[in-house]
């Protein structure tokens, strides 16, 4: 049944199919809530439409950590919860998307017998709460094998470390692969669609506009029932039906990428900061990053800042770990930030105080709001949001089977060593993003050559409209690729034209967008910016 294909290349038809019936349920946001739930309530039989107002996963379902984890330190909050269905939804996911579930220890180095044995029996709680397998309990490394196993951390302070294995994520990939498979189980989705305004009778009826260049279009669907699951939007969608106190406090997260020969750990590395929090330092293929700030960010914005404090933080604490490693903002390969959706609850505490458990609330139409929630536990909360869809409209539906039907790429696990004709880097990259689909691509004789696949891919089976769509969240290039991904820019843009009709004034504000976005990325703090070069190249070129 699975043909895995969304193609808007025939926008018109892709934007009708909106108008054409009344859905059971309409779903607005394209974020991997707004895909879980678009996905779930598809499975069970009802007639699901999707609208976003960019691209799929262009909020925070593209500038997350990319972890799938159980939220250790949820734990220590209180919040057994949230730990106990993250840290078992993990395996859920493995199964159903193993490329997008790939296994990496977590080191916590650890500076007395007093704090390993706390954080041991926090880790004993954990792994009986998530039904973690034995294989998986974690383990203690004395002072002699940490100096073995990550030369790079600072060890004089230190008596050694606890070992546990968690899981790496690409969060726009996980998105866009739980948005085929809704449409594979017939949802009709459509992006670059703003809703403007939201009426009640005896259904739903949500006025949209395009958001895509060069575009005029406005349409209304109609739907029984609505789930606003659009993140740091949400409380303005639910201004759309009257204006209402907002639910939000969003706070800003920032990551940093740098080439993994400037700070070569081989596990991801668990460090804490001087205000309590705990950062990461994450290798992924040629590159490692670090993250996370917290922060209160009040404006609504889908590239929001990166600022010199923001660096220094992470800097600061990445240095003081591992003092040996190469790090300065001139480093910088690339950087992403991004907005949560957290859930306020007046108290005036600091952001990472906040719970991360979704929230769920009904406006007097009967419009669902869904706020909070962590990327791990994305299946199990829009399996919780359809069931009380259902409830409250009185749907016939099947049982859920989310957790156990594969998503695209994931119906059999594909090693690097799997792909001929690819070379190492690009092998593991290919196997790690795209999974079963990988060797569709891998036979691509050249850089060039694989660009062109993957364009080619990312618009006719995963729904790319803009170059930036590709650049950033098809591909990831503009985080983990030489120059933030800027020199296939004018190749990729070339590919896309022919896909999509665009003329050489469009190709090129297309590039210039992606320009731009790198460039103001790196605006807010002090460098001789990284990537620079590679820009100037690709406009003297455009």
């Amino acid at each position: 049944m699975a043909v895995h294909r969304f193609d808007q290349t025939d926008r018109e038809m892709s934007v009708r199919a909106l108008s054409d019936q009344c859905f059971d349920l309409l779903v607005i946001g394209g974020g991997i809530t707004g895909a879980g739930v678009a996905r779930d309530a598809a499975m069970r039989g009802l007639s699901v439409a999707l609208i976003e107002a960019q691209d799929l996963a262009s909020g925070t379902s593209s500038r997350s950590s990319k972890m799938i984890h159980g939220g250790l330190r949820y734990l220590v909050a209180g919040d057994v919860a949230v730990v106990k269905e993250s840290a078992s939804e993990r395996a859920t996911l493995h199964r159903i998307a193993p490329h997008l579930a790939q296994k990496t220890p977590y080191v916590i180095p650890t500076g007395s017998v007093r704090s390993k044995l706390i954080l041991r029996a926090a880790l004993w709680a954990y792994e009986r709460l998530g039904g973690v397998e034995r294989a998986d309990y974690h383990e203690v490394w004395s002072k002699d094998e940490l100096a073995e196993k990550e030369p790079l951390i600072e060890r004089s302070r230190l008596n050694g470390a606890v070992v546990y294995p968690e899981f790496l994520t690409d969060d726009s990939r996980l998105t866009v692969a739980t948005m085929r498979s809704a449409i594979d189980h017939g949802a009709t989705v459509a992006t670059y669609l703003k809703a403007t305004n939201i009426r009640k009778d005896q259904a739903f009826s949500i006025d949209a506009s395009s958001t895509l260049p060069g575009e005029t279009r406005e349409l209304a669907v109609s739907a029984r029932a609505v789930v606003n699951a659009a993140g740091p939007w949400v409380d303005q969608v639910c201004d759309l039906e009257q204006a209402q106190p907002p639910r939000l406090a969003l706070s800003r997260g920032v990551h940093l990428v740098f080439d993994h020969a400037d700070l070569p750990v081989r596990n991801t590395v668990v460090m804490r900061t001087p205000d309590a929090r705990r950062i990461f330092a994450v290798p992924l293929g040629q590159y490692t990053y670090i993250g996370t700030t917290d922060d209160y960010h009040p404006e609504h914005e889908y590239w929001p800042p990166v600022t010199d404090q923001d660096v220094s933080y992470l800097l600061a604490t990445t240095q003081r770990a591992m003092p040996e490693a190469s790090l300065s903002p001139d480093r910088i390969v690339s950087v992403w930030s991004g907005i949560r959706p957290l859930v306020g609850d007046g108290s005036g505490r600091a952001s990472k105080e906040l719970s991360r458990k979704d929230e769920v609330w009904t406006s007097p139409s009967g419009l669902l709001s869904v706020g909070g929630g962590k990327l791990s536990a994305y299946r199990a909360m829009a399996e919780r949001i359809v069931d009380t869809v259902i409830e409250n409209h009185g749907f016939a539906a099947k049982p859920c089977t989310t957790a156990d039907v594969p998503l695209p790429g994931g119906d059999v696990e594909v090693l690097a060593s799997d792909l001929a004709g690819a070379g190492d880097v690009q092998a593991e990259r290919l196997a790690r993003l795209y999974g079963a689909e990988a060797p569709g691509l891998a036979g691509s004789a050249g850089e060039n050559e694989l660009v062109q696949a993957e364009v080619q891919h990312a618009v006719q089976k995963e729904g790319a409209l803009r170059l930036e769509d590709y650049w950033a969240r098809r591909s990831s290039r503009a985080w983990f690729d030489e120059g933030a991904g800027l020199l296939v820019l004018h190749e990729a843009a070339a590919v896309m034209a022919e896909l999509l009709g665009w003329d050489d004034n469009r190709k090129a504000m297309e590039v210039e967008n992606c320009l731009e976005i790198d460039r103001a990325s790196r605006a807010g703090f002090s460098s001789d910016v990284t990537g620079q070069g590679v820009a100037d190249d690709c406009r003297a070129v455009s």
